[in-house]
């Protein structure tokens, strides 16, 4: 199984699509997860780059708008598979809002495995704030009647929600690990989504426990015979880092700390085996 490690666009928007390519190629990144830009000739751009580049590309869908489910269900469908011809490896999904009902979220799931089979793409949902996979809570009944449910694990949501290393939710927690395809490898905490640095030993315990989770992770998909593995290193500008008090300049520099994920994950999960 080939473990990838992406980088995200998140935070380097201000660059040209060139420019930000040239730095995550210069990095050592293996891809991309991002969404799509909504210019015709950015996204041409950008997916040009991918195939010259020989990048891994994962879609990002969290453009489908509606506050109600009749406007989110139709921009959803149609955010998917514009994101589908793309021809990404899969599509991390932010899927549904936290207030829609359980039968309103099921729809959406069947939604995008239907999306999934004509398209032969996989789709996967994220645990995020604000969306169908918010806590652990949420998405133990989901679990229990959709059993081919696949997920993007971003547990520094779930850390937050529960103000919890997730201890009390270890069979809903080992359920979602069993279910994941897709990580987004930031460390969160108790009181919030992301520490305000990784190589700080004040957050060692932080970091330690999300190993022990990707650690799962790579394990379950080598048992699954996957052929390949993805991780992006997610950790976000502002307001997800915090800024010095003040003034206008962040705690750490995004791009070194993501760097620093990147190396280390490679260094923890350099052995590759057959698929």
């Amino acid at each position: 199984m080939d473990i990838k490690i992406l980088s995200p666009q998140w935070g380097h928007e201000h660059l040209e699509v060139v420019d930000f390519v040239s730095k995550i190629v210069d990095a050592g990144y293996d891809g991309i997860d991002t969404w799509l830009p909504p210019d015709l000739k950015t996204k041409k751009i950008l997916l040009d780059q991918i195939e010259k580049k020989g990048l891994v590309f994962v879609a990002h869908q969290h453009e489908a708008r509606g506050d109600d489910f009749k406007t989110f269900q139709s921009s959803f469908k149609r955010n998917l598979m514009e994101c589908a011809n793309t021809s990404p490896v899969l599509i991390n999904s932010h899927t549904g809002r936290d207030y829609f009902t359980q039968d309103q979220l099921l729809a959406l799931i069947d939604i995008a495995a239907e999306i999934a089979d004509t398209t032969n793409m996989p789709i996967v949902h994220e645990t995020h704030r604000g969306r169908m996979g918010y806590s652990p809570q949420s998405m133990e009944p989901l679990f229990a009647q959709r059993p081919g449910l696949e997920i993007t694990a971003d547990f520094s949501h779930w850390v937050c929600v529960t103000e919890s290393m997730l201890g009390s939710f270890e069979p809903v927690l080992y359920e979602a690990i069993d279910r994941t395809r897709h990580v987004h490898a930031r460390v969160g905490y108790e009181q919030g989504p992301q520490v305000t640095d990784p190589r700080s030993p004040e957050w060692a315990y932080a970091l330690n426990q999300f190993l022990v989770w990707w650690d799962a992770i790579v394990a379950v998909n080598r048992q699954k015979h996957r052929n390949i593995l993805t991780f992006t290193t997610e950790f976000g500008p502002f307001p997800y880092m915090q800024m010095i008090p003040f003034t206008d300049k962040c705690i750490a520099d995004q791009f070194d700390i993501n760097c620093y994920m990147k190396d280390l994950l490679t260094e923890r999960y350099s052995v590759k085996t057959g698929s």
